[in-house]
This record gives structure tokens, sequence and C-alpha cells, in this order.
């Protein structure tokens, strides 16, 4: 609801602009600023509640309070009212056991000698008018659990769950209910769009099965005799069934060679060849009995020869030949002809304009074919005649189709058993011109947000069915840094090499603010929102020492930094944070799921870890020989992951300071720096920006980058502490930044190379 009311009142004073009412519009500004609803947010009114208990107004906060009360809670039906007052209860204890721990009895006496008359009568609070006599009342078995953290936080959730459920189930206003309808109605319209697209390509499939199956119906006709071989081998093209068929009716008049399957097959392969051709009459019986049926030449595909009669089987050792109606032919002239029926035949199939499709079937035919080299080597045969060479390859060629057919074994190709993800498929994005610096999708996993060296921005969706770039930023100034709003999603974070960092809104496709952060640090590194959307963190670094560019290596000199806090709504600094033992840049961040702590990784090598409900640092360990590039927390959040500029992927404990968990070394390809050779010396290093690993839904697998695509990895307890488990591959030049997206049923992995191509790869994961 929160949200809502913030475009409204946007709404609202775009309309007093364009009206002209400026008066109505500063009475307006005012009374927003003087808002006790705080805009219906709920965590402002949270900040509210504590900022008064810390300041130690009691007068402030007893106002606020029945403020409240005033204003929502007595809304309420009767059966809530215990719930209130039992908020209320815990609001003051909250109060008083903050005096305690700080120290400031003059203020614990204070809160009894003003709330004695109000509270002596009730029995909750009988036993607490002792507490600022008691020396140490955290000890005491009585009130012990109230100066636990885990009492503090478990009020502060109970109030806001209380808060955000009665926000939401307030009536609202018209004018909040036409925001809702107006999203609603985006949304239908969009998905309108999907089922669109959907619609063209079932249609666009059907009409290409259609003419395949016409296509297919009429070569049926004309291949009416083919042999059985050849039927069974679905997977083969028009093209290719018109070349095997020619070069059997050639091998008829050819003695046999060691490199007779060379003269069908492309250069560089040998694969096992076709069962041997029976004779149409033949039958299963004599099949079975061990007869060999000498090989016959029969032309498929020339339109001239009139249909045969079945030929007899012959004991000599000669090639049996056609018997046409009203004629015998002797076995020479039988091979003479099939030897002139084949030339015609390739002559034909040479002007045939199937054969222009030849290209477009190798491809699909090396798959057919393919085997791995150890097998092949295990099947060489000498050739000695026709027959033992199609038999021995016959063989080889059954096992391989029913092995392909199982699916189970790496030799037909298939997936391993404990494979964990499937493939579904991989499509690229390929907008962009230069190398990738950043590439991030949004919370809800429907928008995809591209950062180029060249400071071009592109937002674009995931295919649903298609890829659609929903908007271009263009930027006069260099950038070096981008982040997703949390809340609302549709907001991006653009941290520049001047100093600003823009909010712009993808929808409107337009800047919002633009805050200028530091001019002696106009680096922005990183940025990082808070999972509830109202504040953002910021890495400001000095210019680099070397005064090169941000795409080549830095120094080993550390160079000045800061790490900010932002306020998203007010767009105001709200502190900075406190870098040991030097101001040093922070080159990445992360937030845990509900933003209570923050770890950053920083060009010293030192991991912190910040209390953002302190705004403290916790804890700070040196972590790597070098800068760190990347760090993440775990999925329990027990743990962190980083990668670093010595090359190493490292898994720390958080709850022992410095503490390793599991420790791999990762080839150079995965950490940076990256490097991209061309012809003439050409050579381009980038320096890593985005984020080098990313995790899975449930924090089993990692995805890392590598030089021909990403590279999918399930964490272990032992030695090593990866095992590769896919490669995605599908990239020509270096993979520099990775973002894997699990907000769908099938999991995205999101692969950005230096020459500006993505590639979405399309996961299934296998439940074992």
């Amino acid at each position: 609801m929160g949200s809502a009311v913030e475009r409204t009142d946007e709404h609202v004073r775009e309309y007093l602009i364009y009206r002209g009412f400026t008066s109505t519009l500063k009475h307006l500004d005012s009374e927003i600023k003087a808002d006790k609803e705080k805009g219906f947010r709920v965590d402002k009114i949270i900040d509210q509640l504590q900022q008064l208990v810390q300041s130690y107004d009691l007068f402030g906060l007893k106002e606020y309070w029945l403020y409240l009360d005033r204003r929502l809670f007595s809304r309420l039906e009767d059966v809530y009212r215990t719930t209130v007052n039992k908020l209320r209860t815990s609001l003051y204890r909250y109060y008083v056991v903050n005096t305690v721990q700080k120290g400031n009895l003059e203020k614990t006496q204070e809160f009894f000698l003003r709330q004695a008359s109000e509270l002596q009568g009730q029995a909750e609070w009988r036993d607490w008018f002792i507490l600022p006599f008691i020396p140490s009342p955290e000890q005491n078995s009585a009130f012990s659990p109230y100066f636990s953290r885990q009492w503090a936080d478990t009020f502060l959730v109970s109030l806001h769950n209380f808060l955000s459920v009665l926000f939401q189930c307030m009536p609202q206003p018209v004018l909040l209910s036409f925001d809702a309808e107006v999203q609603r109605t985006t949304s239908l319209t969009e998905e309108n769009e999907q089922f669109r697209q959907i619609l063209f390509a079932l249609q666009t499939e059907s009409r290409v099965e259609q003419q395949q199956q016409q296509q297919r119906d009429g070569e049926q006709t004309v291949h009416h005799k083919l042999p059985a071989y050849v039927q069974n081998m679905d997977r083969l093209g028009d093209t290719e069934l018109d070349l095997v068929t020619s070069q059997r009716a050639v091998s008829a008049a050819t003695p046999p060679s060691r490199n007779f399957f060379s003269t069908f097959l492309p250069q560089g392969r040998r694969t096992p060849a076709k069962p041997p051709l029976l004779p149409s009459g033949s039958s299963p019986s004599q099949q079975a009995g061990g007869k060999k049926e000498p090989q016959l030449s029969l032309p498929a595909k020339s339109k001239d020869c009139v249909q045969a009669k079945e030929p007899k089987p012959s004991s000599s050792s000669q090639p049996a030949t056609i018997e046409p109606a009203g004629s015998q032919q002797s076995s020479g002239q039988a091979a003479s002809q099939a030897a002139s029926q084949a030339a015609s035949q390739a002559a034909q199939q040479t002007a045939h304009p199937r054969n222009r499709r030849f290209q477009d079937h190798e491809k699909e035919r090396k798959e057919l074919f393919f085997k791995p080299p150890s097998q092949t080597q295990d099947k060489k045969v000498e050739v000695g005649d026709a027959d033992a060479v199609v038999e021995t390859s016959s063989d080889t060629l059954d096992s391989s189709s029913n092995s392909r057919s199982s699916g189970g074994g790496p030799e037909g190709g298939g997936l391993p058993a404990e494979q964990p993800f499937i493939k579904l498929s991989q499509e690229e994005y390929g907008e962009h011109h230069s190398s990738i610096m950043h590439c991030r999708v949004d919370s809800s996993g429907r928008r995809v947000a591209s950062l180029d060296v060249d400071g071009v921005i592109k937002v674009w969706s995931l295919p649903n069915p298609l890829i659609q770039t929903k908007a271009t930023i263009m930027s006069k100034s260099p950038l070096l840094s981008l982040e997703w709003a949390t809340k609302p999603d549709r907001l991006l974070l653009l941290g520049s090499g001047v100093g600003t960092v823009r909010l712009y809104d993808t929808d409107a496709k337009k800047n919002l603010y633009e805050m200028n952060i530091d001019e002696t640090h106009p680096r922005i590194l990183s940025l990082a929102c808070s999972p509830s959307g109202s504040s953002f963190v910021c890495s400001a670094a000095a210019v680099s020492r070397s005064g090169g560019s941000d795409s080549a290596p830095r120094l080993p000199i550390p160079v000045s930094g800061q790490l900010l806090l932002w306020d998203t709504k007010t767009v105001k600094q709200q502190l900075q944070f406190s870098l040991e033992p030097e101001p040093v840049a922070i080159n990445c961040t992360a937030f845990n799921h509900n933003g209570n702590l923050l770890v950053t990784g920083a060009a010293d090598g030192v991991i912190r870890l910040f209390d953002m409900q302190r705004y403290e640092s916790a804890m700070s360990w040196r972590a790597h020989d070098g800068e760190v590039y990347s760090v993440e927390f775990s999925y329990d959040e027990n743990t962190v992951f980083s990668i670093g500029e010595d090359g190493k992927f490292i898994q720390w404990n958080i709850h022992r300071c410095g503490v390793k968990q599991s420790e791999q070394m990762l080839p150079q390809e995965a950490t940076g720096p990256f490097i991209l050779s061309g012809y003439s010396g050409y050579k381009q290093v980038q320096v890593p920006r985005g984020r080098l690993f990313a995790f899975d839904s449930e924090g089993q697998h990692v995805l890392t980058c590598s030089s021909t695509g990403g590279l999918i990895y399930r964490l272990t307890n032992g030695e090593p502490a990866l095992e590769n488990v896919l490669s995605l591959g599908g990239h020509k030049a270096p993979v520099v930044t990775v973002d894997w997206c699990s907000a769908v049923d099938c999991g995205t992995c999101l692969t950005a190379s230096m020459d500006g191509k993505i590639k979405l790869s399309t996961l299934l994961a296998q439940k074992s």
C-alpha cells in the first residue's frame, strides 16, 4: 500500500502543477513532510518509534502511539483490542529496557513516576516497579528474557507484521484503487501480448510441420522400394538417402578398398557403416539360417528405371543380378548397367534442388553417427571383402543406435544419472556492441539490465516466449555500476564515474533523481539495495592512482574509498560507515535476506561484515592476497563466499571470524582479469566489475565464468570444494559476469561475455 500511496501522491502533485495550484502544492508538501502515518510505510513508522525510544522521548512516544490508536487501532473490531494492548505494553517495556541498557537510571525512574497512575493497576506491570532498584536486572530470571536481542527483534517484527496486515485490510479510496486497476490492466496487456506471441509461434510451427509432412508423403511415394536399413533411419535427410543409395550402387561395381567409407563420409570422421542390404525376396528363415545374400545395387532415386522383380537367391560367389520381365542378363552386364545407372544418378543428384540442403543435414548427420574415439578404435577391421565390412560396421551401428535410444550412458549422448540439471534451451541477446560489465535480473525475475563498457544500458525481458528490449539508456558520463531496487522493482540504480547515482524508472523511461555522492570519490564501484527498499549502500572510490580506465588492471596499492548509506525516498545520505584500518575502495557489497547484515569485499583483500541495525562493523578479516572481486551470502546465511584476485573461491564462517570452511583454486578465466586477444597483436584486458558467481534457488550449485561459457559446480563438504557438473558453453569470448534467476519454475542462467553477447540458458532441475 505504501508504494501505491507514493505513486498517487506523485500523480496529485503533477496534477496540481499542471493546473497551476502552487499554493495547494506547497500545503500538500508541508503536510506530507509532517505526515505521522509516513505514507502508510510500515518501516518508516517503526523507525519513528525506535527514534523516540533511543532519544528517551517518553512524551513523544506516548503521543505518537495515541495518534496511531485514534487513527488506526480504534477502527478495528473488539477482538483485536487485546493484541493492541499487548503491543503497547511491549513498546513501553522496550523503552524501559533501553534506558537500563544505556545506564540512564534517571530516565528509568522518570518512566515509573509518570506512568505509575496508569500502570499500577495492571497485573503485567506489578513486578516491574522494582526494576530501578535491582543492580543487574539482565541477570534476574524475571527480567533477563526482556534484555535479550531475540526478544527485541521478535517484538519489532510482530509490530511490523501487525501494521502491514492492517494497512492491507484497510478500505482504500477510489484514487488508490485506480492505481491498482492501472497495474492490473498493464499486467493483463503484457500477458495478452505473451499469449499472442505463443499463438503465433505455434501457428508457424504447425505450418512448418504440415509442409514437412507433405514433403515426406511425396518422397515416400518416390522411395516406396527403399531397402529396410534406410527406412529405419528416420533422422537421415533426403539428400543423405540419395547419397547413400548412390554410393552403394557404385560399390557393387567397384572393388572394395580400405577407404571404402571415405567416399561418402566427411574428412576426419570415420563412422559405422550401414547394415547389409538384403534382397527383398529373402525370407526371415533364410536370414536366421545364416545364409549370406549377395549385395544388390538398386538405384533408389532414378525415375526412369522400371520396378524390378524380386531377385532369385544365387549360390555362386558372383553377385546376384536383377531379372527383368522377359529377359536374362549376365553378371557382367548387370555390373555395367549398375555403374551406368549410378553415373546418371549422380548427375541427377548434382542438379537436384535438394542437394543445396546438404550443408544443413551435415550437422544432424554428425550427431547421428557420432561415437567416442575409444570405441571406434576398438572396432577396427581389416577390409577383406565388401560383405565383411558391411557386417562388422552394421553391428557397430546397431549398438550405437541402442545406446542412443536408451539415453542412459555417455556413449549415446544421454545425460549421466547424477546430472542435476537439464539444459532445455539457450538463447542469445546481442543488442550490445562492446564488452559487458554488469548483467542483473530484477527481484521478480521478469527483466534484465545489462551495462557495457561504452556506457549503454539495455533493459529487456526474459524470453516469454521472445526477448524484448524495453528501454535503452545512453549516458554522457561513464557508468561503472548498476543495481535493481527491490521495492518497487521497476527502479534501477546507476552509478557513474563522476560521483553521481541516478534513480531510473524503467517503466516511465525517465530519471527520477540524480544524487551527487562525493566529488573527492567520484567512482561509484558498487551499489546494493536493502531488501526493504528503503535505503541503498553506495561504494565510492577515488580516481585510480594509475590514471588508467576501469577496464585496465589496477595497481596493487589500494585507493581511498567510502561506504555510504542513502535513503531511497528522501534521497539523502543517512550515514558513512567506518572502514578500518583505513578508508579503502569497496569493490562488492551484498545484503542478507532481511537486510540486517551487509558484507563487503575491498581492494585491500579484507571482507567486512556490518550490523545494519547498529550501523557498525561487526567483524572483518583478511580474505585474499589482492583485491576481493565478488562476495555473497550462502543459502543458510551462516557463511560467506568470496572470489579474489588470487584466484581462490573461499567459504568463510561468519560466526568464527576469519575461519575458512572450504577453499578452491579457480582458473584465471573464472576470476579475472579477463583477456580478449585478436589479430595484429590486439589485446583487451578487463578487470571484474559484475558478479563473478551466482547460486541456484537451493544454494547447492554455483555458476561461474569461463572462456567459453558458464560452468556450474556442485558445492561439496569435502575436497575438492567444487565438483563440475555442467558446462553451458555457447560463447566465443571470455564470460565476465553471471547471474542465476530462480524466480520462475525453470531456472535461467545468464552469462555475459567480452564480445557483447549474453546467453540465456534455461535449466530444468532433476529431482533426486
